[in-house]
């Protein structure tokens, strides 16, 4: 097998593919895949290669590769000085690298933040769950599932039955960029005021240093927001119950905008004000830190006619006679719009003669297309309210009841969503499950959004009554280490290098102690080891991770996420934020209230076994050990040698009922004191 050798590995270069991992949203498993998929798709025609062959990704400097027999290469991107054997290679142009020649990418100085390489063949590394891609914070896919190392190894594809090389024309990489965004799922005037949707939309952002695969964070004004607080889902504004972004959907993680990125988390409490257009996630990879960008709302029709130039170019590029301009959105900024939308609204309210489900300039929000609280729109037989919006032209959200838990309402979520998947309607290829919402992805090309939503009014018309089913569940029991010495670490860095002056600093329990008016920090513990917490969402920061409330209201604890969000937290961390609570499920980026540490939630391993070890609706029910003990148990579950310990159960609004019913005086009194010191901790914040 021709290898290619790794002589110096540049910056973090990983081995990624076009499209990367599908299918796997719903349990916190990210795409991956290479950020700008344009210039990707563009090297792999220049070289002949199909569109699913992977190569190689770099950032601040590409790598050196020597190859052990001749291969064509075209590198792009910001890759702007690579050189073979000490000769400059222009982007763009397919050079035929010789044996024991050495391509040389070397430093990517800007305009541009990502250089690629495609190699003819394709580097051969193994599937994992379904693509070559390098998801280096979940340590799998590409090359070990980590960023090339000197000395590397890299496997290339065979060269039989390639396709011609075609001649290509790279975007052009700038500055100063303009991306072209459709407004909501979340806005004016239930999350921003007009004004602040207005703000958002006529601020020039930069990108900031701390912008990476994850998430690409902008810097610029504070929101606007319509309300003080986020209520059971936390104190910030910015708070709401969780529900699943989109790639490319920009959530306001605290008072900060971050566009969700190819390697970001699929399911989180934030409002998402704006989703990038498909067309245009490709320029997601050049963002560089420093740069400008102005975001530029469009209509869904003119997102889908972009799409539809984009597939259409990329199906001709193999044909020189057919030439096409490169759809690149223009870097200069367009001159501001007057928009108070938030979003297209595809609700089961009846719509006025003339609406068509998708709006076509900037509306006033007394617009009918304009967004309705949930509360507002019809119901019918034990349905709750509910509505459908686009989040961008290639997502739908479901969104149900009023903005707060209701358990009935998570169940009815979870019905309309598994009679989705029994439908299996062609074109829908993710269904990711909230807390109050499901999120549902299409395939454009096959599925329209709008025979979506009428089909989902149609489910929705004929699920049973969430009050009467009886789902299958698990009774799962965890170790807990609390203080974990590694969520204080998490602590310690945030207060050292984010935020030193925030109210859950130094200390997180200390925090909740106080915001929930406990009289002793160990209660906080005392609470978590005495509930029972019911799993309502997965994927909540990746890999099964789970996020779960108290089925008892005595012992759901109020706090708020972090603003800014933590960069780091260690693996199997359990926080709380809101009502919910967290195990993370890998190390990485977050924003709960740090409680302690518990078992791997996420096992991948060679057998073919299901990775992810919780499920929905399980009961979790945590157990206190030692720092020591939990080390051990952590081992023995990483290595295959134990397992996380189950019993078969079932859950049910009944049972929920139930609690309510034991202590109705007590539950209301805990939510009116928990409220006020809720209230007075945000008093002491704008003290």
């Amino acid at each position: 097998m021709a290898r290619a050798l790794v002589v110096a590995p540049g910056m973090q270069t990983t081995v990624q593919d076009l499209d990367g991992r599908q299918g796997l949203w719903d349990v916190g498993v990210p795409p991956s895949g290479a950020v700008d998929e344009l210039t990707f798709a563009l090297l792999n025609a220049a070289v002949g290669n199909p569109s699913h062959a992977a190569g190689l990704e770099c950032v601040v400097a590409g790598p050196a590769l020597q190859l052990d027999e001749d291969r064509l290469v075209c590198v792009g991107g910001a890759a702007t000085q690579a050189t073979i054997n000490g000769y400059h290679l222009r982007p763009g142009t397919v050079a035929r690298l010789a044996a024991g020649s050495v391509l040389d990418v070397g430093p990517l100085d800007g305009p541009g933040m990502r250089g690629y390489v495609a190699v003819e063949g394709g580097i051969d590394v193994p599937r994992v769950l379904g693509s070559r891609s390098t998801f280096i914070l979940g340590e799998f896919g590409g090359l070990q599932g980590r960023a090339l190392l000197a000395g590397d190894l890299l496997p290339l594809g065979r060269q039989e039955n390639l396709l011609p090389p075609a001649t290509i024309t790279l975007p052009i990489l700038s500055n100063e960029w303009t991306l072209r965004v459709i407004p909501g799922p979340h806005g004016a005037p239930e999350h921003l005021t007009p004004d602040g949707i207005d703000s958002f939309f006529n601020t020039v952002w930069t990108i900031d240093h701390r912008s990476d695969r994850t998430g690409i964070r902008l810097v610029g004004p504070i929101p606007q927001w319509a309300r003080t607080d986020g209520g059971e889902a936390g104190l910030h504004p910015s708070n709401v119950h969780d529900s699943a972004y989109p790639v490319g959907g920009i959530m306001l993680s605290g008072d900060t905008p971050v566009i969700v990125g190819k390697d970001g988390p699929s399911l989180g409490g934030f409002v998402v004000p704006a989703v990038t257009i498909e067309a245009d996630r490709w320029l997601l990879g050049q963002l560089r830190p420093g740069d400008t960008l102005h975001l530029h709302p469009v209509t869904p029709a003119e997102a889908a006619e972009a799409m539809r130039v984009r597939r259409a170019w990329l199906a001709d590029i193999r044909q020189p006679e057919q030439h096409h301009p490169v759809p690149t959105p223009a870097p200069d900024r367009p001159p501001a719009l007057h928009t108070t939308t938030s979003t297209a609204d595809l609700s089961n309210q009846p719509s006025r003669s003339g609406d068509t489900g998708h709006p076509t300039q900037p509306r006033r929000p007394d617009h009918p297309l304009q967004p309705a609280h949930p509360s507002h729109l019809a119901q019918s037989g034990s349905s709750p309210a509910y509505s459908i919006r686009l989040a961008g032209e290639r997502h739908l959200l479901v969104e149900a009841g009023p903005l707060e838990l209701d358990l009935t309402v998570r169940v009815w979520i979870h019905l309309l969503a598994e009679a989705l998947r029994a439908e299996a309607l062609d074109g829908v290829t993710e269904i990711v499950e909230g807390v109050r919402s499901v999120l549902i992805a299409i395939d454009s090309a096959r599925l329209k959004p709008k025979q979506l939503a009428q089909q989902l009014v149609v489910l929705a018309g004929g699920l049973a009554d969430p009050e009467r089913v009886v789902l299958p569940a698990r009774e799962v029991s965890l170790p807990i280490a609390f203080d974990h010495p590694l969520a204080h670490e998490a602590m310690r860095r945030y207060a050292a290098s984010v935020r030193p002056d925030a109210p859950w600093c130094p200390d997180n329990v200390e925090f909740i102690r106080r915001v929930n008016d406990l009289e002793q920090r160990d209660e906080v513990f005392d609470i978590v080891a005495e509930a029972t917490y019911l799993v309502v969402g997965l994927g909540d920061v990746y890999l099964g991770a789970p996020v779960a409330v108290p089925i008892d209201p005595r012992h759901r604890l109020v706090t708020t996420k972090y603003n800014p969000a933590r960069t780091w937290t260690p693996q199997n961390a359990v926080g709380i934020g809101g009502i919910y609570l967290c195990i993370y499920g890998m190390e990485g980026p977050g924003g709960y209230q740090l409680v302690g540490r518990t078992v791997p939630v996420w096992r991948l391993s060679e057998r073919d076994e299901q990775p992810w070890l919780l499920r929905q609706f399980d009961k979790i029910r945590f157990t206190p050990v030692s720092t020591e003990e939990l080390a051990r148990q952590r081992a023995d579950i990483k290595a295959g040698r134990a397992d996380l310990q189950v019993r078969p159960s079932t859950f049910s609004i009944a049972d929920v009922r139930a609690i309510e019913q034991e202590a109705p005086m007590d539950i209301v009194s805990l939510r009116a004191k928990r409220r006020a010191a809720f209230d007075a901790e945000r008093a002491r914040w704008g003290a």
